[in-house]
């Protein structure tokens, strides 16, 4: 799930369970009603590195991906720690595999949408785990933000403990994680999707911030031309949770590749909830109300949109629902959607039969190397870039829809992805991570 793959074509990697995922089960063994598990866990609790296939996977890749981070975070917030062996007082180390060096203790902030959103703060946990996973030497523990005043609080907290690097998830926690930077210059930060050129940072540039972003207008623009492909009713939709940069840019290559897809068919796709032209489009306001997700889809659909691409973290689970209930009332495979950021076929298993694919970003592999280069004393600030070629801006595999996406519209895709990494085709943006 970490490089580009296409249709049938092998994962590079074994599948890995993001905290708290269920196992996956069939919305359409028995008319369309869900089974198993909720999808919604409590908050943080301790985590055993050698249990979790995520960070052993994630690790084999993280290698691959030259990257440099650090962060550390404190709050009143309930706090977790990711290791081989829990002591009955709580206390973690992590013994996962031979290190040498001095001891790391590297420290993440969640963004609101918390530990098991599915999306971003999840695959950046999971990072932080696979980095402990590799060297003995590094702990790695987290807290939780609730609302946007939390991080702060948190980020000072870590501060207090002397994490050697904090990482900060989301363009949410720019300023925060800015103001810390300033006033600590000699504390490692890195933050996850969030860049001084997409404005989250917005002051003289930190040495000590390592900015991890990922060019997602170019999976994106696959997204689009794959969904513009499959439609049979000739409308597409997406829609975001907050309208940021980091949200948009993903809604702009969708909406481009959706153009592509017409100009080289001579067909005429329409894209419902996003214009890249004048910049406006659907949003939540959020990446948590379900309900909200649950009810923009529906609307999405009842004006005959048959393929859905939330950009809005767990709202998407809102959309996921909308689409298992047409599928249920039509009784057949009427609409589907795609997934963000992540394998929604790994995070959110039990909706995989509608997700015919997931536009990711690597936030596994270079979570996991700016931990490393904290530990190893190679961290510098800057800024890392995911991208088609890099492996940090991906399509998952098709998974169910293997076998349902054309051998033709395969080749195509994967035509356009050479395309777009040798520069020929232009996938440009108007929310730029650079």
């Amino acid at each position: 799930m970490f490089g580009f793959r296409f249709g049938n074509e092998q994962a590079r990697s074994a599948r890995v369970p993001f905290p708290g995922e269920t196992t996956r089960h069939s919305l359409r063994d028995n008319s369309g009603r869900m089974r198993g598990q909720a999808l919604l866990v409590p908050g943080p609790v301790e985590v055993s590195v050698k249990h979790s296939a995520w960070a052993t996977a994630a690790l084999a890749v993280s290698a691959t991906l030259v990257v440099a981070a650090c962060g550390s975070s404190t709050s009143s917030a309930t706090s977790s720690t990711s290791s081989s062996s829990t002591t009955a007082a709580g206390a973690a180390t992590s013994s996962a595999a031979a290190g040498t060096g001095t001891k790391t203790l590297g420290c993440m902030v969640t963004d609101t949408g918390g530990i098991n959103d599915r999306s971003f703060n999840a695959s950046s946990w999971a990072g932080m785990q696979a980095a402990a996973a590799a060297n003995s030497n590094i702990t790695v523990k987290y807290l939780q933000s609730t609302t946007q005043s939390d991080y702060t609080p948190n980020i000072n907290t870590f501060i207090g403990e002397k994490c050697n690097i904090i990482v900060t998830v989301g363009f949410l926690m720019g300023a925060a994680t800015e103001a810390a930077a300033k006033a600590n210059p000699t504390q490692k930060f890195a933050i996850v999707d969030c860049s001084y050129a997409t404005g989250c940072l917005t002051g003289t540039k930190e040495p000590n911030i390592d900015q991890l972003t990922y060019n997602t207008v170019q999976d994106g623009f696959l997204g689009g031309y794959l969904a513009a492909g499959l439609s049979k009713t000739g409308k597409v939709a997406t829609f975001g949770g907050i309208e940021l940069p980091t949200v948009t840019i993903y809604m702009d290559g969708y909406w481009d590749g959706v153009q592509y897809y017409n100009s080289k068919h001579g067909t005429h796709v329409q894209v419902l909830g996003w214009s890249k032209q004048t910049q406006k489009g659907s949003f939540t306001g959020d990446f948590t109300n379900q309900t909200k997700g649950q009810t923009l889809t529906q609307t999405f659909i009842s004006e005959g949109a048959d393929i859905i691409f939330p950009v809005a973290g767990n709202v998407g689970l809102g959309a996921a629902k909308a689409v298992q209930s047409a599928d249920s009332a039509a009784g057949s495979n009427k609409v589907n959607m795609m997934w963000v950021d992540v394998d929604g076929c790994v995070s959110a298993a039990t909706y995989c039969p509608y997700f015919i694919t997931s536009v990711e970003k690597g936030v596994v592999a270079s979570v996991s190397g700016a931990v490393t280069n904290a530990a190893n004393g190679t961290f510098k600030g800057g800024t890392y870039i995911g991208t088609l070629a890099n492996g940090g801006a991906v399509l998952a595999p098709y998974h169910d829809f293997s076998s349902k996406v054309p051998a033709a519209l395969q080749s195509e895709l994967a035509t356009i992805k050479a395309g777009i990494e040798s520069g020929s085709i232009q996938t440009p943006t108007k929310s730029p991570v650079t």
